[in-house]
């Protein structure tokens, strides 16, 4: 059963930079698409960047050029670099994964704020 962790969030200040992190345990195959969301209170969860096993990249444009989505195939984990942060990035931010067979999984996010 393949199973989503994420973790790396936590309070920083405007401007600063904080690092991501989405592990990955069981097996999972190829096709898939590897997704970073955000959850902002009352508001939409929303697609913040993805990375397919491929390696294409696609990024919200809210966050285009401050975050880098990435991967270590070794350590089947997932990174999603942030700098330059603004506090409207604050949110939860949750990792899925669309294996293209069955439901996406989803991990159960970690909390980003980031102080004005």
């Amino acid at each position: 059963q393949v199973q989503l962790v994420e973790s790396g969030g936590g309070l920083v200040q405007a401007g600063g930079s904080l690092r991501l992190s989405c592990a990955i345990s069981g097996r999972t195959f190829s096709p898939y698409v590897l997704g970073w969301f955000r959850q902002a209170p009352g508001k939409q969860r929303e697609l913040v960047a993805q990375i397919t096993s491929t390696g294409n990249t696609v990024y919200a444009d809210a966050v285009q050029g401050r975050f880098t989505i990435s991967r270590d195939n070794a350590k089947n984990t997932v990174y999603l670099q942030m700098n330059s942060l603004k506090p409207e990035d604050s949110a939860v931010y949750y990792c899925r994964l669309d294996l293209f067979s069955g439901a996406p999984i989803w991990g159960l996010g970690t909390q980003v704020t980031v102080s004005s």
